[in-house]
């Protein structure tokens, strides 16, 4: 027997034409786990209530997981990986050295004297030989000779040309050089002024490209043999900022492109000693705020080409003591005018003092977020040896006195071809922060993206139904009237669709009224 659609007809009261609550459709059709259970069709039982429960937990549970992941990104954390890279080659780093003695005795000239005297603690005020019972007697027969003024007409006197021509001479202090096995010479150190005075670099890569190494480990790098000359140490009778009351000399070794700071960042070698420096390069890679503190873009100096802590130091001193003083130092770029030596002695050197030792508000030099320095390994030897003192004095034309105490040797070189990468990284980034958050809403109450998009579906549909019921008559009725017709066509085409299964036509139905949620005046 066929089954017609007209078969179906039920009457008006057997079906309820009430529409359910649009947050219970909302509950049976979203994909959000457990509030079908809450808002059922059924009347409120203890199964429901216990459905409540659970869901306020998980969703109590998931808020509280959220909330300390949030924080968690907040903080901003960062890593840090450390990663060993072998080369072929590696550019060889400067090497900067001075004398610890800025000032060569036998070059200072009754000019000098005349001016610089006090300053270098030789003369008091009145241009008198101070504390002449600690004077040896050679020395004393120097000093009158030279403090002689009665009949002295000073002549001007410039600090930068004292230091350039009393300096110790790379000429006469580098005895042999050797670069990877191959003979250097004392052309190839450049002059820098520090604050030792007249110093010299080795490979500063200003008159062409730096030199490289091809093979790591000692003998493939520098090493020199050096006369520091202690007879021409200025004798020590009271404390400066220009004596020095140790004996060697200052070593820094840095990039070509950072300016030397060896006051501050160099090491020691004394005479009698062969020192070995086994460097490995690293290379610094530092996150911006606020996962870290370096500057990604670092301000722009006025004398130097790259940025670096060194050069802003530099940069904030010169500045500091133009300021302050007028003037600036002779190892300090610009193009102010030359302190005098009372300025060097009343202002220059305090100021200095100050700014670096208690001063520290005023050169905020930021790090930059990419740093190239070199890791040091010191060992040291006795020389020269019993066996070798005669001929090293034979040698040079010395005493086996004099090349115990002013000859040494400095060996600097790479352990192996390869440089050390110590990198921060991003911690915990939003990606990461979304995936927790995400997979803590599917853990807990198995929502998605998806889900919370039905939850703004779901409310606009809520406001488009009151607006509808906020719409004049007309507007409504022509609104009402397509929703009817949509339902019909739907209905009807369900109803097709199981006309051989009847079993299933009541509720078929009952379903499709609950679903379209069609209102009396539909019909």
């Amino acid at each position: 027997m066929k089954t017609s659609v007209m078969d179906l007809k039920v009457e008006p009261m057997d079906i309820d034409y009430d529409q359910p609550p649009p947050l219970q459709v909302f509950a049976h059709t979203s994909t959000l786990h457990g509030i079908s259970h809450i808002f059922s069709y059924e009347k409120i039982t203890a199964k429901c209530c216990l459905w409540v429960v659970f869901f306020l937990s998980s969703l109590t549970f998931l808020m509280y997981v959220c909330v300390d992941r949030i924080q968690f990104y907040l903080e901003y954390p960062h890593v840090t990986k450390l990663d060993e890279i072998t080369m072929p080659m590696m550019v060889f780093p400067a090497v900067t050295i001075c004398n610890l003695n800025s000032i060569r005795f036998s070059r200072i000239t009754r000019n000098d004297l005349y001016h610089a005297g006090e300053l270098l603690a030789l003369l008091n005020s009145r241009h008198e030989i101070r504390d002449t019972h600690l004077v040896e007697e050679s020395v004393m027969e120097v000093l009158k000779s030279k403090a002689d003024f009665r009949s002295f007409k000073p002549r001007p006197f410039n600090m930068w040309e004292f230091y350039n021509r009393t300096g110790h001479d790379i000429k006469d202090m580098l005895l042999s050089c050797q670069f990877r096995g191959s003979p250097c010479r004392a052309e190839d150190f450049s002059v820098v002024f520090t604050r030792y005075g007249k110093c010299y670099t080795f490979n500063s890569g200003d008159t062409g490209a730096p030199l490289v190494s091809v093979k790591g480990g000692m003998g493939n790098g520098l090493e020199i043999m050096l006369d520091i000359q202690q007879d021409e140490y200025l004798p020590v009778w009271g404390e400066t900022d220009d004596l020095s009351f140790e004996a060697g000399i200052k070593v820094q070794i840095h990039n070509q492109d950072e300016p030397s700071f060896i006051d501050q960042l160099g090491f020691g070698v004394a005479p009698g000693f062969q020192t070995f420096v086994s460097c490995q390069e690293q290379r610094l890679v530092y996150l911006p705020a606020p996962w870290g503190s370096c500057k990604s873009t670092p301000p722009s100096s006025d004398y130097f080409k790259a940025y670096s802590i060194s050069a802003c130091r530099t940069d904030c001193e010169t500045r500091y003591l133009v300021e302050n003083c007028n003037c600036r130092m002779v190892h300090m770029p610009g193009d102010a005018q030359y302190c005098t030596p009372v300025l060097y002695k009343e202002c220059a050197h305090p100021a200095l003092d100050f700014l670096v030792e208690k001063e520290s508000d005023y050169c905020s030099c930021e790090t930059p977020c990419n740093i190239t320095r070199y890791s040091k390994e010191l060992s040291f030897v006795k020389i020269p040896s019993k066996a070798s003192v005669k001929y090293l004095a034979k040698k040079y034309s010395k005493s086996e006195k004099y090349i115990t105490e002013n000859v040494l040797v400095l060996d600097v070189f790479f352990e192996a071809l390869n440089y050390e990468t110590i990198e921060q990284r991003k911690a915990y980034e939003v990606a990461g922060l979304l995936g927790d958050i995400g997979g803590q809403m599917g853990l807990f109450i198995g929502a998605s993206i998806l889900t919370i998009l039905e939850l703004f579906d779901y409310l606009y549909e809520v406001r488009f139904i009151t607006y509808l019921y906020g719409c004049s008559v007309l507007s409504k009725t022509f609104l009402l009237g397509f929703i009817c017709v949509t339902f019909l066509q739907k209905v009807d085409i369900h109803l097709n669709i199981l006309l051989h299964n009847p079993s299933q036509q009541a509720m078929l139905k009952y379903t499709a009224i609950q679903t379209f949620g069609v209102k009396k005046s539909c019909f």
